[in-house]
């Protein structure tokens, strides 16, 4: 079955490009893909490739357009496949292009050719094996290397490469890598592919599994990038008061710096002298929640053992370094999740259209067959993309939906407990947070003081 996204909402720019030895009127999108419908025969033929990839909103529609039409004719039509590209935009910021390829290669008179063949297997002393049934062995052979692997990671790296240069023709800053999460060193759960059946439940209200694994990552990502920032700003504020204390070291001995609670203390005071310029019950009421304040922020410090700025910096890092922890215990575990749910939504798929594509295959009348899998394009397509997909994950065929639906239940559960563990952490680190800011009043109010006592020593 080929999707005919011209018929979609939102299409801003339709165009079929074709190498130099395609018939013309293959632009005609009806004619090109009812040709390649023809051509292809089998309950399974794969018709068509398609990709889908999205477009960087810097750029103008133009600029998209032309971007896409030269990606299109440096790395599929130049090898012989015709494009058939639509351009989709419905302004919710997600602008993206959706690429159908041809699978077969055209002779010079643009009449289509074989994809592969058979060719005979040859044991060590270059004779033909032949087999119990009588047959000889044979494999079949790729006619173009369109179907290789390697294909996806070069199309992907092109990809991100010529849009970044399209961005800094146009001045634009911003850049896109093709590389994961983890290859660029990025510190975050990548979210899955919603799908477009799923997108259009998750619009109309109704969540989804994918929808929801996604809403889980983004929050994940979320509480993991707020701990660190906030971490960072903490270490940065630590070295600051390490480095002033560094300073002080080269002057006459100084007393002993206050321990944590010693400058909670002195903070209370000051805000307490801060607060007699206003009213009585103002103050009263300030002194408590300042008191609840203070208190909560002592008793934390005493349950983690923190007494000094050393101690405080060391409880900062065992929180970074406790997220992290997090951050890799959740990361297989998503993995697994996003296998497990293709796994069972592709053995569904499987399962429901066996039938039809076995009915398909005991047909023995070509024409009856033909006419048989053009009724039931549709469920045939269905199943040889779920049947490629499992043969490819699981090569012995064995469909255990029920244990995947059992191991994915107990896999977001733990996860779900992981998140919880993260916003304890991120808890953790606004207290901490909370107490830098009290510390750090005490400490500019005493700086003053000590500057002028210091001065009036000189001056005696």
């Amino acid at each position: 079955m080929i999707h005919d996204y011209t018929r979609k909402r939102g299409i801003v720019h339709s165009e079929i490009l074709l190498p130099p030895n395609a018939p013309p009127d293959f632009q005609d999108r009806g004619t090109l893909w009812n040709s390649v419908e023809q051509i292809e025969k089998a309950c399974n033929s794969q018709l068509a490739r398609e990709l889908e990839v999205a477009l960087p909103i810097e750029l103008s529609r133009e600029e998209q357009v032309r971007l896409i039409r030269a990606y299109c004719s440096s790395q599929f039509v130049s090898r012989g496949m015709c494009a058939d590209f639509n351009i989709h935009d419905t302004g919710s910021g997600n602008p993206h292009a959706h690429i159908l390829l041809t699978m077969r290669p055209m002779d010079e008179r643009g009449k289509w050719l074989p994809k592969s063949k058979k060719e005979y297997v040859l044991d060590e002393n270059g004779e033909r094996i032949r087999l119990s049934s009588g047959r000889y062995k044979t494999r079949k052979v790729d006619l173009v290397d369109w179907n290789s692997q390697e294909n996806a990671e070069v199309w992907r790296k092109v990809w991100a490469d010529l849009a970044n240069e399209y961005l800094a023709q146009n001045n634009r800053p911003e850049r896109i890598d093709h590389r994961s999460y983890e290859r660029q060193g990025i510190d975050q759960i990548p979210t899955v592919h919603i799908g477009m059946a799923a997108s259009q439940m998750e619009k109309k209200g109704i969540a989804t599994e994918r929808g929801e694994l996604n809403r889980n990552i983004k929050a994940a990502n979320r509480l993991l990038c707020d701990i660190k920032a906030q971490i960072g700003k903490l270490k940065e504020w630590l070295l600051d008061v390490f480095k002033a204390k560094e300073s002080l070291r080269a002057e006459p001995p100084q007393p002993k710096s206050p321990d944590l609670s010693t400058l909670l203390f002195r903070y209370l005071d000051i805000q307490k002298a801060n607060g007699r310029k206003y009213s009585q019950s103002w103050q009263q009421q300030h002194t408590v929640d300042e008191l609840k304040a203070i208190s909560k922020a002592v008793n934390l410090l005493s349950e983690k053992g923190i007494y000094t700025l050393e101690e405080l910096d060391a409880a900062l890092s065992a929180v970074h370094d406790k997220a992290s922890e997090i951050r890799s215990a959740m990361k297989p575990r998503e993995a697994r999740i996003k296998r497990l749910q293709k796994l069972i939504e592709q053995a569904q798929n499987f399962q429901k259209t066996q039938p039809i594509h076995d009915e398909c295959k005991q047909i023995r009348w070509k024409g009856k067959q033909e006419k048989f899998a053009e009724a039931h394009r549709a469920d045939l397509a269905v199943w040889d993309a779920a049947n490629r997909y499992l043969r490819a994950n699981l090569p012995d065929m064995k469909l255990t939906p029920k244990a995947w639906q059992t191991e994915l239940a107990a896999l977001t559960t733990e996860n779900e407990a992981e998140y919880a563990k993260l916003k304890a952490q991120r808890e953790e680190v606004a207290e901490l947070q909370k107490v830098r800011r009290y510390v750090d009043t005490a400490l500019k109010a005493d700086a003053p003081q000590k500057t002028k006592t210091k001065h009036h020593d000189i001056d005696r």
